[in-house]
């Protein structure tokens, strides 16, 4: 199936979620995950009217994103370190990944260098598996307010990967754990935060049912994920 074809079934889907949810399907972003895709089949998701994607190695996304058509947008969806946020500032709109207070202030330092702001989400443990990145929740509450306080970013809301599970059913309870969450971050902080990101291709549907305002897909729009060389700059 071409890209057309994918991006099409996917709306599709996101609509009849977004309707068992009681929600407007425009309350739900498609978020392309480009990982690996060269900047020809980022030119054919533009063509077909996706512009937003999602980039988790910053050393690919700076040697493919200026190759790229200048209507892409172009969020970061990795685990960021902070030797990293430098570039992550220049090249990202939005980053998911915010994982600890020190690399949110690292990232607002490179903004305030670059007069810029940036919008991050938070990222979630919400398993507590030890082979994930993200905080753990109860950190994330004792450390928000201080991270709300740093000047160049504004927090938008948190994310989250739930363990690999064959069965999407069993995601749910991670993605309804990280919208309790949310609330909870909403009440400290006297905010809104306008968005949960959560759910990739196996389970996009159930993260909808439970709130989810940007769906991370990759596979099923892009097809099996194509081989990538690896860079000097992935070794550093």
């Amino acid at each position: 199936m071409s890209f057309a074809d994918n991006l099409a079934a996917i709306q599709q889907r996101i609509h009849a979620a977004c309707a068992r949810a009681g929600r407007g399907p425009q309350s739900v972003l498609l978020l392309a995950v480009s990982k690996t895709q060269p900047p020809e089949a980022i030119s054919e998701a533009v063509n077909c009217g996706q512009l937003l994607f999602g980039e988790n190695k910053i050393q690919e996304a700076k040697a493919k994103i200026p190759s790229c058509p200048g209507r892409a947008r172009w969020h970061f969806i990795g685990h960021l370190q902070s030797n990293k946020a430098r570039d992550a500032v220049e090249l990202f709109e939005m980053l998911h990944g915010v994982d600890s207070l020190n690399l949110a202030r690292e990232i607002s330092k490179r903004c305030e260098q670059a007069a810029k702001s940036m919008s991050v989400l938070l990222e979630v443990n919400v398993a507590g598996e030890s082979s994930k990145f993200g905080y753990p929740p109860e950190r994330l509450l004792a450390e928000l307010k201080e991270l709300n306080s740093l000047p160049r970013l504004a927090i938008q809301g948190l994310m989250t990967v739930p363990p690999f599970a064959v069965d999407a059913e069993k995601s749910r309870p991670h993605f309804r754990q990280l919208g309790e969450l949310k609330r909870q971050c909403e009440q400290t902080l006297g905010a809104p935060l306008p968005h949960l990101s959560m759910g990739m291709s196996g389970d996009f549907e159930i993260a909808i049912e439970e709130g989810a305002t940007f769906v991370r897909i990759g596979t099923a729009l892009f097809g099996p994920r194509r081989a990538r060389v690896a860079t000097l700059g992935d070794m550093l």
